[in-house]
């Protein structure tokens, strides 16, 4: 079989949900078809409950990470320009998605409506395919349209100043730690990430993991005693 280009692959993982993407990075090590990239609890590749899909009717989107870090106005640390951000991801891998950090005080992180309708205006201008983020944003009504999907802990009306603080370093976001360049599965189940040098053999994988599955349900479902159940459950690999 020839080898799929990265645009064929990125369009057959988006073909997949991204615990099925899971699946395949580190989520079954005993599997044959896994590829044990990171430690299953205590790898920080997955997103958490924190945070959810805010379109989900949008689907799915995998692409490269770039990484920000916002937080609020501090003297010591002048803020990057929205002119330096517009550079680097106009510069970024593409298909992109942001990975952004908030660092707020407690007393305001759940207020800070961070992203909303120019924000995401600037990103699809610039090939942003979806954001994760760990906070809330605003203006949902005018990124819909947009087509970025996003995933944040919620929605506010409002914001304050705010500062770019950092772009393309280390991200932690919602139990999931992210480096520039790495790759992002996102959906309604939330995101993960895997090396992007793994992108080919994630996909070379990820059919027969999903055929096993499918096969198995299958039995499952077809059975009527209690020991085709048992048979069935015991089959997988």
């Amino acid at each position: 079989m020839a080898e799929l280009s990265k645009n064929e692959m990125l369009a057959k993982l988006r073909g997949f949900s991204t615990p099925t993407v899971g699946n395949i990075v580190a989520t079954y090590p005993s599997n044959p078809h896994c590829l044990g990239l990171y430690d299953q609890w205590s790898g920080r590749w997955y997103t958490d409950q924190s945070v959810h899909c805010i379109f989900p009717e949008m689907g799915r989107r995998v692409g490269y990470a770039f990484t920000m870090v916002f937080s609020v106005p501090d003297p010591e640390h002048p803020s990057l320009s929205f002119m330096d951000l517009i550079d680097n991801l106009w510069k970024a891998k593409k298909p992109s998605i942001v990975v952004c950090q908030q660092v707020y005080p407690p007393e305001i992180f759940n207020r800070a409506g961070l992203f909303g309708g120019q924000f995401t205006a600037l990103l699809k201008a610039c090939g942003v395919v979806g954001v994760v983020t760990d906070g809330p944003s605003r203006d949902i009504d005018e990124m819909r349209p947009l087509g970025i999907q996003y995933i944040m802990s919620g929605v506010t009306p409002e914001h304050g100043d705010f500062s770019l603080r950092a772009m393309n370093v280390p991200v932690s976001v919602a139990g999931m730690d992210v480096s520039p360049g790495d790759m992002v599965h996102m959906d309604e189940n939330g995101a993960c990430k895997f090396p992007a040098d793994r992108l080919a053999d994630i996909c070379r994988n990820i059919d027969a993991f999903s055929e096993e599955e499918a096969a198995q349900a299958e039995a499952l479902l077809a059975a009527k005693t209690l020991e085709e159940i048992r048979t069935a459950w015991l089959n997988r690999v």
